[in-house]
């Protein structure tokens, strides 16, 4: 059901199974004061994997399984995401480029477009008051390189469904992420931009759990609903490692 005390939230996060729902899932559990934690995952495997309490297993691409997962959240954290699967044979020694291609039922036309709506509208039922979108930067070009791999389109698809949320009437934060890295989180200054400017600095890449506490710091703070923008981070030792998230939401202009 839904919050058990006046100031605890129940926050879903789905895509719990992936590397970065996962640090989301384990930041928001070591916050039993604030948030009781729940997970949605795709099988019976990554939920064994991701265990503890109020793990769901569910398919985005059918909203109907989905209604027990999201059934009395307060609040939303969308990690799922299409992946893109490299196709057997590819020797690098002999050049070239290796092809990649998308599993039956996980295209990203299923799972960042209509999988992003399911879960927007079973929030949106369930009474949900914040959702918060982990996306990607780069969607200001058709041809990046991320589209191309399985001509999956995947930034187009993602970049629709962010703006489907933007005018589904609750409070929404929008987190595209640069290229994410498996290092140490918070110990880097964090760098907000728009628009994919970012993208031609030496600065586009960002950890996963600095995303991940982007994801928690959003729900501590109303300076960041009905906003999204880009983030990256400078390298590590460079500038002062970014802590006043009040701040750097409130400096965030952007909409859309």
């Amino acid at each position: 059901m839904g919050s058990t005390g006046e100031n605890v939230r129940t926050v879903l996060v789905t895509g719990a199974g992936g590397k970065t729902g996962g640090i989301v899932l384990e930041k928001l559990r070591k916050m039993p004061e604030g948030f009781v934690a729940r997970g949605l995952v795709r099988t019976e495997e990554s939920k064994a994997k991701v265990g503890g309490e109020n793990v769901f297993v569910g398919d985005v691409t059918k909203a109907e399984s989905l209604k027990e997962a999201f059934e009395g959240v307060d609040a939303l954290v969308i990690t799922t995401s299409a992946v893109p699967k490299m196709k057997p044979g590819f020797d690098p020694s002999k050049g070239g480029r290796p092809e990649f291609y998308y599993e039956e039922g996980g295209y990203p036309e299923q799972v960042d477009w209509m999988g992003q709506k399911n879960q927007i509208e079973a929030a949106k039922a369930a009474g949900c008051k914040h959702i918060v979108v982990v996306g990607s930067m780069g969607g200001q070009n058709p041809n990046h390189m991320l589209n191309m791999l399985g001509n999956g389109k995947i930034l187009i698809w993602k970049r629709k469904a962010e703006e489907y949320l933007s005018q589904a009437g609750v409070p929404y934060t929008i987190i595209r992420a640069g290229g994410l890295q498996d290092k140490e989180g918070g110990i880097r200054e964090l760098l907000v931009g728009k628009d994919d400017e970012l993208m031609s600095t030496d600065t586009k890449s960002i950890t996963r759990s600095d995303v991940a506490e982007l994801c928690v710091q959003a729900l501590l703070n109303e300076e960041s609903q009905n906003k999204a923008f880009d983030i990256a981070s400078k390298p590590e030792g460079q500038g002062t490692p970014s802590s006043d998230f009040k701040a750097l939401f409130a400096g965030v202009t952007a909409t859309f």
